[in-house]
């Protein structure tokens, strides 16, 4: 099964806790703080695997989580980062987030990759927070949880040569006498509901070995969805060389090729930019011998390569050889990906203490990228910690701004994950 779309959550590993520790060796009866760090948590990354064509690996498995970080331990050992998570993509698949976030990057290069989620950073132990007036400080950092996000998974195959036309054009079959590929192929529409690849072998002395991808059929209003519609277009954006199979055997030919045409301008005008060969299939039939002619004449007038052929029988299969051979690049050029080429979307974090209170039904949420840290690293069991984080409220104004907002005893706070009953006396700064 040919797998080119899917929905998938990463999460990264948590970050490891810091160790609240003390010293303890002979003779030492008082030793000083000396916790370690917690580990990293593992990222999750998606790199580029050429030995991939679709996305299978993702069919049955949506869920993928990195491994956390270690915690932290006495004598200031620090935990051991998390391992990180590296999934591999086929080439051309371009990674989404189902957020606000959009296009995150277009994998198109051999071990190119991109990080999709982020471990935790580890918590920070007991040694960071003694000071001259607080020498024995019990506090220490938990582990800052690791990012976590739906994406898409959308494949653009990246092939040479793509193969466009109406259903039962011969798409498959010219595919089939061109390579050695055995798609499957029967004298109806629709023969071919997903994309099969093939490699062309263009004769002695040209070590140039260039992909073909035969995909699904168009009809009219592909373009805009209908029938395969988008399923197909996909999959010619990346190609070098457009080869417009036609049915040279069908009722209207000239119709036939304006439907493609029309279809691949509305879709991207780009499209109809590439080198394009027309190849007027079917001319073992009579009917076909019929309309070559007209065919030919009307594609010189608009200067397009048309050569007649039978994908059946062979005949005009090696002159469709030659001229597919003059539209390719040189060697160099078809070892490197085909435009557009492969990106990676580099989001600044914004930086900064700033803040936002909002109220909803039942209570109030506090959002900012510093104070959620801060809440998702504190251990509230603990008492010292509790108390550091209210300092950290009212140092950065959300304790003011909560009250001017109207909270109440017993309302419910939430920063990020954490949630939180407002009690005044303990909010005390």
């Amino acid at each position: 099964m040919f797998l080119d779309r899917v929905r998938i959550f990463v999460s990264a590993g948590r970050g490891g806790d810091g160790a609240a520790t003390f010293r303890r060796e002979a003779h030492v009866p008082r030793g000083g703080p000396d916790g370690g760090d917690g580990g990293r948590g593992g990222s999750i990354y998606l790199s580029v695997d050429p030995g991939q064509t679709t996305l299978r690996d993702f069919q049955h498995r949506h869920h993928f989580r990195a491994a956390p970080g270690g915690r932290g331990e006495g004598a200031r050992k620090h935990g051991k980062a998390g391992e990180d998570l590296v999934l591999g993509v086929p080439p051309g698949t371009a990674v989404i987030d189902d957020g606000e976030a959009g296009l995150l990057a277009d994998l198109v290069a051999t071990d190119q990759r991109v990080i999709v989620a982020r471990g935790g950073r580890g918590g920070l132990g007991n040694v960071h927070f003694a000071t001259s007036t607080h020498q024995a400080p019990r506090h220490a950092q938990k582990g800052e949880p690791g990012e976590e996000r739906w994406l898409h998974l959308e494949l653009r195959l990246i092939a040479d040569i793509g193969l466009v036309g109406l259903p039962n054009a011969g798409k498959s079959t010219l595919l089939a006498a061109l390579t050695a590929a055995r798609p499957k192929i029967a004298s109806y529409p629709f023969t071919t509901l997903e994309p099969n690849l093939g490699v062309m072998d263009l004769g002695p002395g040209d070590d140039r070995h260039p992909t073909i991808a035969d995909v699904p059929g168009l009809i009219e209003g592909a373009s805009t969805g209908a029938g395969l519609g988008h399923a197909f277009l996909r999959h010619v954006e990346r190609t070098r060389v457009l080869v417009h199979v036609v049915d040279g055997a069908a009722r209207d030919a000239e119709w036939d090729r304006s439907v493609i045409r029309d279809e691949l301008e509305a879709h991207d005008p780009a499209l109809l930019g590439r080198p394009m060969l027309v190849v007027f299939n079917k001319i073992d039939l009579p009917a076909a011998r019929d309309a070559w002619p007209a065919f030919a004449a009307a594609r010189a007038a608009e200067n397009l390569p048309v050569v007649a052929a039978s994908a059946a029988t062979g005949e005009g299969i090696d002159e469709v050889r030659v001229m597919l051979s003059e539209l390719l690049p040189d060697a160099s050029t078809l070892a490197e990906p085909p435009e557009p080429a492969g990106v990676v979307v580099h989001r600044i974090e914004p930086a900064g203490e700033g803040f936002t209170v909002s109220r909803d039904d039942d209570g109030f949420r506090v959002g900012g990228r510093r104070i959620e840290r801060i809440a998702a690293q504190t251990d509230f069991e603990n008492e010292e910690s509790a108390a550091r984080f209210q300092r950290d409220l009212a140092r950065l104004g959300i304790d003011a701004e909560l009250r001017r907002r109207g909270v109440a005893p017993g309302d419910t706070v939430r920063i990020g994950r954490v949630e939180l009953e407002w009690e005044p006396e303990a909010w005390e700064a």
